[in-house]
Formats: structure tokens, sequence, C-alpha cells
């Protein structure tokens, strides 16, 4: 291997030094992903009636702390014991189903929710779901 430069490489570098053109920095990452405040809740075991208690109390105590972005665990409703009670809804009494529902239908909850959506695989799956809280503007 020779030390020598060849002449295009010479010419190329000199092209390079005085271009006013800016080359991007790979080191340096630009990340445009929202960086949460978060809290997770777990209502497993809960009855129907302490669970729409709970999550309601939950999110307005986070909203007061500036969380924006909530984790419910309610599971998935295998080991339900709604089959044995002819007179319940097998798919209303489940948490999964009925949580979400509830805070659907309170205006109160929804005036400081920003979106309601499924959680990933790592947060639960079909079990969880997430709260996006809408920014609490008020001072503490």
């Amino acid at each position: 291997m020779s030390n020598d430069i060849s002449e295009k490489d010479k010419k190329d570098w000199d092209n390079f030094i005085s271009s006013e053109e800016k080359l991007p920095n790979k080191d340096h990452k630009t990340s445009t992903q929202k960086i949460y405040k978060t809290k997770s809740i777990d209502l497993h075991g809960y009855t129907l009636e302490e669970a729409n208690k709970t999550i309601e109390g939950f999110i307005h105590k986070s909203f007061r702390e500036k969380i924006n972005k909530l984790i419910v665990v309610t599971g998935k409703g295998l080991h339900s014991q709604n089959e044995k009670d002819p007179y319940v809804s097998k798919d209303l009494s489940i948490l999964k189903y009925s949580v979400p529902e509830f805070i659907n239908n309170n205006k109160n909850l929804m005036s400081i929710i920003y979106e309601i959506k499924d959680a990933s695989i790592e947060d639960g799956g079909s079990g969880a779901f997430y709260i996006l809280l809408k920014k609490n503007r008020s001072i503490k």
C-alpha cells in the first residue's frame, strides 16, 4: 500500500474543505418520541363497582399530579367467575370491557382524557389499556 495521495483525492479533499455544505452528525440522534410521565394501576380482583370507583379517583389524582400516561391493567377476564351467574353479562361484567365503557360514559373524566388505546405487549397487551391525559395547565 502506498502512502501517496492521488491527485483526484487531493482535489476531492480541497472541494470538500472549501464547500459550505454541512454534513449531518451521525452521532447526534434526534428523537421525536414523546416522553411520558407514567403511572399504572392493576385492577385484578376488583369488583366492577370497586374498579369504577378506584379508576375514577386514580384518573383525577393523576391529572392533578400532571401525569400524562396511565397504564390500566384489568386482566383478560379468563379467570372471571361470571359464567356461573346467569343474570350477569359474560362480557360486560368483565373489567376489560366494563372499565373503558365506564370511562367513556363519564363526561367529567372524558374532559381530561386525550385518548384511550390498547396497551402494547410489554405493558399487558390485551389485558391492559392506556389512558393519555390532556395537559393540566392549572398551577399547583
